[in-house]
């Protein structure tokens, strides 16, 4: 895990539409990526195969040793990749995981699918 805490996870199995080639996922991923590099941020992304967030992609889970998991959806790999970057910023600075509704940026608001408690 990052020195941050917080381990960002991006679905990289979903299509966009009919397209079997275009992985928004991988888009994403790519992009924060970058832009975690470009900000000089320790924050840690993985790819994972399927997050069962199929009709709403890109989509993430924000996790943390314990901590409760966020799950998001709707994701844009270019408008929301400074978004998601607050948001696990906002989630790493948490005890618990649970980050407040105004501590959450736009996409985390409107995006979240789930919020799973941590394993014991």
């Amino acid at each position: 895990m990052a020195a941050s805490g917080v381990r960002v996870l991006v679905c990289t199995s979903c299509r966009a539409g009919e397209d079997a080639h275009m992985r928004p996922g991988a888009l994403l991923m790519d992009a924060l990526r970058a832009r975690l590099n470009e900000r000089n941020l320790d924050i840690a992304v993985e790819s994972v195969d399927c997050l069962a967030v199929c009709k709403r992609p890109a989509t993430v889970a924000f996790a943390g040793a314990g901590k409760w998991t966020y799950v998001i959806g709707d994701l844009d790999g270019v408008a929301h990749v400074d978004e998601l970057i607050d948001s696990a910023q906002s989630f790493a600075a948490t005890d618990n995981g649970i980050v407040a509704w105004q501590d959450r940026p736009p996409c985390f608001r409107k995006g979240v699918v789930s919020r799973v408690p941590p394993a014991s």
